[in-house]
């Protein structure tokens, strides 16, 4: 299925997050891991969050489910489902949202699965909370409908946690999260610590998934190869904020902010062979933040109003917005200086 038959243009949002915030405490003041972030869903789309470990992306995960805990705090911003704002419910309003219309499949199947409950058990405890009229025929026919839908065999039902391979554990996960056909899955590198082949299969699962439901997936994630043949929009975040958002293939093709652009090029070649080539430097502290643009002390195209000057999401194409200096003065990234890249053999 293609994004053009899985999306509605004329659709509403469905999720609309606007100027997030999350904040973890600390010694040394607010570690700001989110921060103005801004972007909108529609039902069947698939966002792919991408940027390197610490640039906030299971924050913001966390945070959309308002599952964020101390030192963590939502410090400001809306997450409005469907026009109710998830950061406004009271706990019992967020007990019935959650899994019936935002439900989240977790990095670690291992550790989010209870590995003393067998996982039929943990499928109609799920269910069975928020349908609670359900008969026990009914549940565990629904269990068998989930396990099918994910590609395991109904008798996996029977077994505990430590009896699934690797892969299993994560279509156990999607089962759970699926079962109550919510509007929006939260998908939190749901392939990480898995081989190549099972990664490919997993996915496939999750987007056969969201098909059938017809939902919008938030896919959060540090492999832009997988992320590009998943999402139908990327958006780039780093040092907390959201750096660029826009079409996959336009990003992965024409990216726009340098952070976007060395991503790419640090992925291997397949038509030929390249070198690899590196983001010099690291991600900045999140208590102290440089001055100017996060970016700039590690950015190849750095000039004086990015040590500075805050750079804004702007929005340069009715479908990409980038937080960039270079804009809207240039049309698109100048040829990059080779000089200032390292090159990995």
């Amino acid at each position: 299925m293609t994004a053009t038959s899985r999306i509605d243009p004329t659709a509403a949002p469905i999720l609309v997050v606007e100027e997030l915030n999350v904040h973890y405490d600390t010694s040394s003041g607010p570690a700001k891991a989110v921060s103005d972030v801004s972007f909108s869903l529609k039902p069947g789309e698939r966002l792919g969050l991408i940027g390197e470990s610490g640039s906030g992306k299971t924050t913001m995960a966390t945070a959309l489910m308002r599952l964020t805990r101390a030192p963590g705090r939502i410090a400001g911003g809306s997450v409005r489902l469907d026009g109710r704002d998830i950061l406004k419910m009271s706990d019992k309003e967020l007990r019935e949202t959650r899994l019936r219309d935002i439900a989240l499949i977790p990095q670690g199947a291992m550790s989010s699965l209870n590995p003393v409950m067998r996982l039929e058990e943990q499928i109609i405890d799920a269910i069975a909370a928020h349908v609670p009229r359900m008969t026990r025929q009914e549940l565990e026919a629904k269990v068998t409908l989930q396990l099918t839908r994910v590609g395991l065999d109904p008798s996996v039902g029977r077994r505990y946690p430590h009896e699934l391979s690797g892969g299993m554990k994560q279509r156990a996960a999607m089962a759970i999260a699926t079962s109550l056909s919510p509007k929006v899955i939260v998908a939190d590198e749901p392939t990480s610590a898995l081989d190549v082949v099972v990664q490919r299969q997993v996915m496939q699962t999750l987007g056969r998934l969201q098909d059938g439901l017809g939902a919008a997936v938030v896919l959060i994630g540090h492999d832009m190869g997988l992320i590009a043949q998943f999402a139908d929009t990327v958006g780039v975040m780093y040092a907390g904020k959201l750096v660029e958002i826009g079409p996959v293939a336009q990003m992965i093709e024409h990216p726009r902010h340098p952070y976007t652009r060395l991503l790419v090029d640090s992925l291997p070649g397949i038509d030929q062979k390249k070198p690899l080539v590196g983001i010099p430097g690291l991600p900045p502290p999140l208590v102290n933040l440089p001055a100017g643009c996060s970016f700039n002390p590690r950015c190849p195209y750095a000039f004086e109003r990015c040590r500075t000057e805050t750079p804004l999401l702007q929005q340069i194409t009715p479908l990409e917005r980038v937080a960039c200096h270079l804009y809207p003065e240039h049309q698109s990234l100048p040829p990059r200086p080779a000089a200032k890249l390292e090159a990995r053999p």
